[in-house]
């Protein structure tokens, strides 16, 4: 992988809404099933010099330009238990050990120009490794990681640990973390949205876990894309107009039973895309529409944007109930008028 593909490794919208797909719903399944399966114990398989000279590739020139060393490793799929050998490759930037029984990463602790890592698909804890100044990319995704403590590269941009058994998110330093703005989560045990304090966050991906409501995201000015399908949310409560870059929001699959807890998320600015299929509210006849009153920005709801016609009708049911509440409220202020002096 060149720097220029590594500058463009972001997914766009259709990768971000890719978790729409059962083929990537059953790929969940099917790897949480053999991490179950997974022994503690495994026939030592340490990597060696034969498997590195297979594995790797891209001649490039290191320090002032006068020598040169391949850059880029993959040994997945090795069932490898040890990397211990890796310590003396200092030149690596590209290192992918996906698939193996991975259960400790410290030697890449010695792989400084390291741009680019995998490790999907091990038996790893902890996703723990000394700050890596230049590392921009790190999946670590269907392990059996329980926690987000030791992740504080400054130039890393994508973290990705979708898969794992994190319940809650600490020790994510926004002082650290200063590139951070994708992370994935899906996929674990979260029961709360407390602890993501990275204000360059732009896309958070959070389906498939057990949260209920949604608490902490506040000062994430600069989410444009949140994903919390089939989670357990029923109040959408926990947003703000704070929140001025959050573009599209995915809330399907969870148990929003009242259409009035859209007008919750009036106050989001630049709100354009809303999924909420498989809610409990989406079965009220006047639910598209009703949608629409509450967010009039609204462009797109579920998988179909809005036509003219649409939005001319609810532009005149929210001038009628403009117009009832501001009788109401001259009522209630005659009301007060006539009533008698004590």
């Amino acid at each position: 992988m060149s720097d220029e593909e590594l500058e463009d490794f972001e997914p766009d919208q259709d990768d971000l809404e890719k978790e729409d797909d059962e083929k990537e719903t059953e790929e969940w399944e099917d790897y949480r099933k053999e991490g179950e399966e997974y022994s503690e114990e495994w026939m030592p398989t340490p990597l060696t010099e034969d498997m590195m000279k297979e594995g790797l590739s891209l001649l490039c020139k290191t320090g002032s330009g006068l020598a040169h060393a391949y850059v880029k490793l993959e040994v997945k799929e090795r069932d490898l238990t040890d990397i211990f050998l890796l310590r003396s490759y200092i030149h690596l930037r590209y290192v992918d050990v996906s698939e193996n029984h991975l259960t400790d990463l410290s030697p890449l602790n010695y792989l400084t120009h390291l741009l680019w890592l995998k490790a999907d698909g091990n038996n790893l804890r902890s996703a723990h490794l000394n700050e890596l100044p230049y590392l921009q990319i790190a999946t670590f995704a269907y392990n059996q990681i329980t926690d987000t403590e030791g992740i504080s590269h400054p130039r890393l941009g994508i973290l990705d640990l979708k898969g794992n058994r994190i319940r809650r998110v600490t020790g994510l330093d926004p002082q650290k973390l200063i590139s951070l703005h994708t992370l994935e989560l899906r996929g674990n045990q979260l029961d709360s949205t407390l602890g993501i304090h990275l204000p360059r966050l732009k896309n958070l991906f959070l389906a498939q876990n057990m949260l209920k409501k949604v608490e902490g995201l506040e000062h994430l000015s600069n989410l444009s894309t949140l994903h919390l399908r089939d989670n357990q949310i029923e109040t959408l409560s926990g947003f703000s107009k704070e929140m001025t870059s959050l573009q599209y929001l995915n809330l399907r699959g969870n148990m929003v039973t009242q259409l009035g807890e859209l007008a919750k998320l009036r106050d989001l600015p630049k709100l354009r895309a809303l999924v909420l299929l498989d809610n409990p509210c989406t079965d009220e006849n006047d639910y598209r529409q009703e949608a629409l009153v509450q967010i009039a920005h609204l462009e797109r709801l579920d998988k179909d944007f809005y036509e003219e016609e649409e939005r001319a009708d609810a532009d005149e049911i929210r001038q009628r109930l403009k117009e009832t509440q501001e009788q109401k409220a001259e009522a209630e202020h005659d009301s007060e008028l006539e009533l008698p002096s004590v």
